[in-house]
């Protein structure tokens, strides 16, 4: 079973990428300091980072799985199954972040309102995007080997294009005092700590 072993540990690769999507929305990449007093501002940030935390445990979660399953000597039913399961974790967990964007309202900053409905419009895409792989990887041929190789070198390339595209939206929201106000929020503190430190 060794042929899907390399091919999978390119795939735990590109999706240690797309796990840098929920870093960019938990807030680590902003510097500290005060948001000014902002207390309409610090409210909306503590509403996202609250909802953001569990959805980016799920999706760490989702990473491990897959990393497990290239360490194991895992048959491709396993890695087909472990990988579609994943897939599907994410999708769910990128659309709940849309939704937890939108229902907190548009920041209270300048241009709000567009930055916030481009970051829901981008947390939506690439949840459809994690949905349309995990369709991809469920269709995959585990009895041939060397095609279900093939076809997870794919998935791993489509991956990869995954987590470089998209967060532009997410990093145009968390500009200036949205983001110090989102460092400033535990629960992003901790998203960003132990997802970063899976990481590393």
């Amino acid at each position: 079973m060794e042929g899907t072993k390399p091919v999978n540990k390119k795939l735990a690769a590109a999706l240690s990428g797309g796990a840098v999507l929920v870093l960019t929305l938990s807030g680590c990449g902003s510097s500290g300091g005060s948001s000014s007093g902002n207390d309409k501002l610090n409210s909306w940030a503590k509403q996202v980072c609250d909802a953001v935390k569990p959805q980016a445990q799920k999706i760490e979660d989702a990473n491990t799985a897959i990393q497990k399953q290239t360490s194991d000597n895992s048959t491709p039913d396993a890695v087909q199954k472990t990988d579609a399961q994943a897939f599907q974790d994410m999708s769910d967990a990128y659309k709940a972040i849309g939704a937890a964007v939108d229902n907190a309202g548009p920041p209270d900053v300048e241009n709000g309102k567009t930055k916030q409905a481009n970051a829901v419009k981008e947390l939506n895409q690439i949840s459809g995007s994690y949905a349309a792989l995990k369709t991809q990887v469920a269709k995959l041929d585990t009895k041939d080997q060397a095609k279900f190789a093939e076809g997870l070198k794919g998935i791993a390339t489509q991956l990869g294009k995954l987590s470089q595209s998209g967060s532009d939206a997410l990093k145009q929201l968390e500009e200036g005092d949205v983001g110090k106000a989102m460092a400033q929020q535990e629960s992003c503190k901790s998203a960003s700590g132990s997802a970063g430190a899976a990481n590393g």
